[in-house]
């Protein structure tokens, strides 16, 4: 994988969304086709051997290389949503985020225990989302849970990695 050209097609936006955030913007790899194709390309061979029968797209960023690497792999995606965005019962998290708490939900049927699940998300800065993500996941019981995210970001004392201790996390680029 070409990580040089990743990193030099990604933005970066100090003071947001709040003072001394600086926000690593993925949508400047999503526009640029050769690095959606290098992202897919790493993704697929990182998991074309895992079994993976559901991706799921953390909101709402991760919603984007979930699908990619779907429709690679033949699998399908699961949403895992804010609050009120999914239309049939759901199960729910809170959780605690460097910058406010939230919630995260997903449907009740969309997870079955044959199912072998790769969590996806853009970013992984304090875990808190991916956390409360995997919580929502284990309870569906799947035969096996991956993890992945496009960027960990280590420079700014964030330690989110430590929060999977016990699951397989894959990321494509260390900042």
């Amino acid at each position: 994988m070409n990580k040089q050209l990743l990193l030099d097609n990604l933005r970066s936006i100090p003071d947001f969304p709040k003072k001394g955030i600086n926000f690593r913007d993925v949508t400047t790899l999503y526009k640029n086709g050769e690095c959606m194709k290098e992202m897919t390309d790493a993704l697929y061979e990182l998991y074309k051997d895992k079994g993976i029968t559901k991706i799921v797209g953390i909101e709402s960023r991760g919603f984007v290389m979930a699908s990619a690497l779907a429709a690679r792999l033949g699998c399908g995606v699961v949403l895992a949503r804010k609050p009120g965005k999914l239309p049939a019962t759901v199960i729910k998290e809170s959780f605690s985020k460097e910058y406010g708490v939230d919630t995260v939900e997903m449907h009740i049927d969309a997870i079955n225990s044959n199912d072998v699940v790769l969590i996806h998300d853009d970013l992984l800065a304090t875990g808190g989302t991916a956390k409360a993500t995997y919580k929502l996941v284990k309870h569906f019981n799947p035969k096996q849970i991956y993890i992945n995210f496009i960027i960990e970001i280590t420079d700014e004392g964030l330690h989110g990695r430590d929060e999977f201790k016990d699951v397989e996390l894959t990321t494509l680029l260390t900042i």
